[in-house]
């Protein structure tokens, strides 16, 4: 199917990239840090640079297991003969000094011992007796790991915006460091709202359904680990809305709320955010998602997602998670990862919007494809389940042929 373009966009709406850009440059990370131990630390985004207190590794040390020799001792034209005069082992160096016509048995992480400037595998050479034979070839200071190679003293072994993982606790404590700096946790208040969401635990009444948006929100937001406050549902009711919107702004950094942000006559929430403070924007050209609130009230920033849960997960994925990470101190922003495959069936579509469909990646012999994961209405969750990746058709694409890239974005870990 052929791509067009389209004047069919929504007045004063803004595309996925607008509207990034109205949301990442008004943020600053919140003021506040704490000192946590390193398991604490996991999750959480370092406010100041982690240094280095010693050389990583602290001494020159083998990068293999193999004999450490003097270079000079080794002919060029043939093999050399050297005694082993002793092992060194990662724990236990070898205390004396390497002379010449000597070699001693050295392990991976050892100290070099004095004299010794090259290691030789093990691989290489053959053992007679007390002697070890080397063949030529080596060159001088080979398997070499030098004092500082990895860290110097004084250097930035993390910088302050990383996100600490496992791999970054294990640096920690390599450095001999049992507590770092990290900016506080982000304190988040979301909420849904309508009069046809029930709580789970009730028989529904007629017109209702249950929130499971509160509990897709509990999941994103305790991934990121953040303070949380769930207010539950509040009603159509713009008095409590704007009462409960009052409180959560001044004990909050930011405030989510799921429904109510459209222009049905029961849509409060835009009308409330404008009136207690100020909104950036409030539609977007994508689908599912189209009616999101961004703003302000007070010192609390503001989402006003949509309604659909599948719509809250979409806007989650391309707006909210990076704001909130961005409020947290982290910097530079992790990567949006995207790439093309191949579509193995065709997908219809109408010019105008970015639309975000829910993709699974299937593994074939001739490579990486994607299929689309099940129903695509906005408020089927199921489908979201089942999908490992977001399919993502541009505002001028008329739609899909089987055969053709389209673009995704995995999510995996991420929801």
């Amino acid at each position: 199917m052929a791509s067009a373009t389209t004047s069919a966009q929504a007045p004063h709406s803004l595309s996925v990239e607008q509207a990034r850009r109205a949301i990442l440059d008004r943020l600053a990370p919140v003021s506040g840090w704490e000192r946590v131990s390193v398991r604490d630390a996991l999750g959480r985004i370092l406010a100041e640079d982690v240094l280095a207190p010693c050389n990583v590794p602290a001494h020159d040390n083998s990068a293999m297991d193999g004999y450490a020799v003097r270079h000079a001792d080794l002919r060029t034209d043939g093999e050399t003969g050297l005694t082993i005069v002793g092992t060194a082992f990662a724990g236990r160096p070898f205390s004396g000094m390497v002379g010449a016509g000597q070699a001693v048995r050295i392990m991976t992480g050892a100290p070099i011992p004095q004299g010794a400037d090259t290691i030789v595998v093990q691989e290489a050479v053959r053992l007679e007796a007390s002697r070890v034979i080397i063949p030529p070839g080596q060159d001088a200071f080979q398997n070499l790991r030098r004092a500082g190679e990895d860290l110097a003293l004084g250097g930035v072994a993390l910088p302050a915006g990383k996100r600490c993982g496992p791999v970054e606790l294990g640096l920690i404590a390599s450095l001999g460091l049992a507590e770092v700096v990290v900016y506080r946790r982000l304190r988040v208040t979301y909420l849904s709202t309508g009069d046809e969401i029930a709580s789970i635990g009730r028989p529904l009444a007629p017109g209702e359904v249950y929130d499971s948006n509160r509990y897709t929100l509990f999941g994103v937001l305790t991934r990121l680990d953040c303070e949380l406050l769930d207010l539950g549902v509040v009603r159509d009711e713009p008095q409590a809305l704007e009462a409960t919107l009052r409180d959560a702004a001044a004990n909050s950094d930011v405030i989510l709320t799921s429904g109510g942000v459209s222009v049905g006559e029961a849509d409060f929430i835009r009308e409330i955010l404008n009136r207690l403070g100020e909104v950036a924007f409030w539609k977007i050209d994508i689908k599912p998602g189209r009616p999101m609130a961004f703003g302000r009230i007070g010192n609390a920033w503001m989402f006003g997602l949509p309604g659909n849960p599948v719509a809250v997960l979409v806007t989650w994925f391309q707006f909210v998670h990076d704001a909130l990470l961005t409020l947290a101190g982290a910097h530079p922003l992790p990567v949006l990862h995207s790439f093309q495959v191949v579509c193995i069936e065709d997908i219809p579509k109408r010019p105008g919007r970015r639309e975000f469909l829910r993709g699974r990646l299937v593994r074939a012999p001739e490579g990486l494809h994607v299929e689309v994961a099940g129903a695509q209405g906005s408020g089927v969750l199921r489908s979201m389940s089942d999908a490992d990746c977001f399919i993502v058709l541009p505002e001028e694409c008329a739609g899909v042929h089987a055969g053709q890239p389209v673009t995704v974005q995995p999510f995996e870990g991420l929801f």
